[in-house]
């Protein structure tokens, strides 16, 4: 069974965005840089050839990862979900236990998660352990650093989706 991968519409806009610029744009200047490099004689010697390869082959890459998650994708209409519990979407603030700090986090998919941006994934320890919690429940996530424990203070929709 193909494992689903998780993600709003909008993070699966960007993910079509991202995959359309590599196909249409970014390979055909590989190519080029390619062929330019070619012209300048001796490819064993040439760093701007070498160069050129090794980004064809991240780019190549890119593009079979990017069409892989996006053929996984389940696009969720985080506009249309609850804010009873924690779901796919929701903003969370949470209660660290033990430093009595709060701390929002979005949940979204793996793709779109970013910390710093105040996103985790639902995939992620945290964001496993926070779903279909309600306001005044304990979630308690194992994380790479120990285990931490943390209040739902408030569950609001998400900006993001």
């Amino acid at each position: 069974m193909v494992e689903r991968i998780p993600m709003s519409k909008t993070g699966h806009i960007q993910l079509k965005e991202e995959l359309e610029q590599l196909e249409k744009v970014e390979r055909h200047e590989i190519v080029k840089s390619i062929e330019v490099a070619r012209a300048h004689g001796d490819l064993k010697e040439n760093a701007e050839y070498h160069a050129a390869k090794e980004r064809q082959g991240m780019v190549e890459g890119r593009i079979m990862e990017l069409k892989d998650k996006l053929g996984r994708a389940e696009v969720i209409d985080c506009t249309k979900v609850g804010t009873s519990r924690v779901v796919f979407g929701a903003v969370v603030t949470l209660m660290d236990m033990e430093t009595d700090e709060e701390v929002s986090y979005q949940l979204l998919g793996p793709e779109e998660s970013d910390v710093k941006k105040g996103s985790i994934s639902v995939l992620a320890p945290l964001g496993h352990s926070m779903l279909g919690k309600e306001v005044g429940d304990e979630v308690v996530a194992r994380t790479p650093g120990g285990v931490r424990e943390f209040e739902v203070m408030e569950i609001q929709a998400g900006p993001r989706c």
